[in-house]
């Protein structure tokens, strides 16, 4: 068995075994089991009843924070209306210029990528190499839009994609460890909120099986929902 860290097993020591706890309880834990020096991500994790091979029970979308997750997003914008993405804040605006350069240069300083409908010809010729990243631009996540604009200033002001996983979880990034325990807490309401409402229709009984809450290094905290 692999031996615990003493940070790790100070912070697990904190944590009440068996016990779920409500969301400002669990917010306000979880700052205290991130002990790393740099400001550790925290995260939810959903055990959803769905069954992922079935088209309508997988989830796929976008939302937006109330407080951000602390992350700073750099935005590749492919479109022509470069004026427009450039003042909404991209980091990078193109067109098959900038898909050249990834191509040929394998260049990926960049964490999303929103497009305009009618550059969709040229990025669907390069989905073998963003699919696999997970940087193909979508419409159910708001990345593919007419309004350049307005999906990169959502995207910097923290919006967020998510995505279950084969299994059935579903993991998302809701803040930092120095935010204080309310805005965590408010991040994670929203988060709750928004996977209530994308329910799919078939599932029967209990939606949500379990959700647990934990910093990048800490253990995972049980969470009543």
């Amino acid at each position: 068995m692999k031996k615990l860290s003493k940070k790790y097993a100070a912070s697990l020591a904190l944590i009440e075994k068996g016990k779920k706890y409500s969301i400002e309880e669990a917010c306000e834990l979880v700052k205290k089991t991130a002990t790393a020096k740099f400001d550790e991500s925290i995260d939810v994790n959903f055990n959803l009843n769905i069954d992922p091979k079935q088209a309508d029970q997988q989830l796929r979308g976008a939302m937006t924070l109330p407080h951000g997750n602390g992350k700073t997003v750099r935005v590749l914008a492919i479109t022509d209306k470069v004026s427009e993405a450039t003042a909404a804040g991209a980091d990078f605006v193109g067109q098959q210029d900038m898909l050249d350069k990834i191509q040929k240069e394998n260049w990926f300083d960049f964490d999303v990528i929103v497009a305009t409908p009618n550059m969709m010809g040229l990025l669907g010729r390069m989905g073998r190499v963003l699919g696999p990243k997970g940087l193909m631009p979508n419409p159910k996540t708001g990345t593919v839009t007419p309004d350049i604009a307005n999906a990169v200033k959502e995207i910097k002001n923290g919006k967020i994609s998510y995505r279950n996983d084969k299994d059935g979880n579903l993991a998302v990034n809701f803040g930092k460890a120095s935010f204080d325990a309310v805005k965590l807490a408010e991040n994670l309401k929203a988060v709750v909120e928004t996977i209530n409402k994308i329910k799919p229709a078939a599932v029967k009984g209990t939606y949500i099986l379990s959700a647990t809450i934990s910093s990048t290094y800490g253990p995972a905290i049980k969470v009543n929902l």
